[in-house]
């Protein structure tokens, strides 16, 4: 019965020390008190401590490093992104694209291979032809900008972008077929200017292409 019974103290340390770290008690690369000090200040077992901050290794607050101590890893336990992009405004998820994809941009105009360049002008031939509905227009949009996402040669980004794509896919569907682009000559020219920019290898130009054309679409959500 003793093991059953630890458990929920073990969340409540967890809970705690959650607490103290959120409260800037210790700094991000910061070593945590000795397993004792801690168990004693939280008022529990250095089995139930150890429980706790097993729980908190496996959410990436905490690592433990075999000789050296626990370590403070990150400051808050983050959310799965599909929980987080469900309950996200698509402003939100809009603001997010701009930070990822003017970087994204600026980095495409540095590192863009000629195959890179290839797949840009293959999507951007492809957004132009796609008149069918809105949603392929969506599609060959989205195909286009990850393209300039993918020449950027960051993994990480890719990823954050990727997460984005149905909950944004979503809402422009729904908004163009409420509200349809006002021109959409000057909108395609705007997607030309970022791929020339790239092209190039003016990340200046690149990233300032990509801001003006996602906060335009920000305004129109707005």
């Amino acid at each position: 019965m003793a093991h059953v019974q630890r458990h929920p103290l073990a969340a409540q340390a967890a809970e705690l020390l959650l607490h103290r770290i959120r409260g800037g008690e210790w700094q991000l690369g910061h070593k945590l008190p000795g397993e004792t000090t801690l168990a004693a200040q939280l008022g529990v077992g250095r089995s139930t401590l150890r429980e706790a901050i097993r729980e908190l290794s496996g959410q990436g607050v905490l690592e433990s490093r075999q000789g050296a101590g626990v370590f403070v890893t990150a400051l808050d336990i983050t959310e799965e992104w599909d929980t987080l992009l469900r309950r996200a405004d698509i402003v939100a998820v809009i603001e997010a694209r701009l930070a990822i994809e003017a970087e994204c941009a600026a980095l495409a105009a540095h590192r863009r291979t000629p195959a890179d360049l290839r797949a840009m002008w293959r999507t951007l031939t492809a957004r132009a032809e796609a008149s069918a509905s809105v949603a392929d227009l969506v599609d060959a949009d989205t195909a286009f900008h990850r393209t300039v996402v993918t020449a950027a040669h960051n993994d990480i980004l890719t990823g954050m972008f990727d997460a984005f794509i149905p909950r944004s896919r979503r809402a422009m569907v729904d908004m163009l077929k409420i509200r349809p682009l006002p021109d959409e000559r000057a909108d395609h020219r705007a997607h030309e200017l970022l791929l020339d920019a790239v092209r190039r290898r003016d990340a200046a130009t690149a990233a300032s292409a990509s801001r003006i054309h996602l906060t335009s679409l920000k305004e129109a959500l707005s």
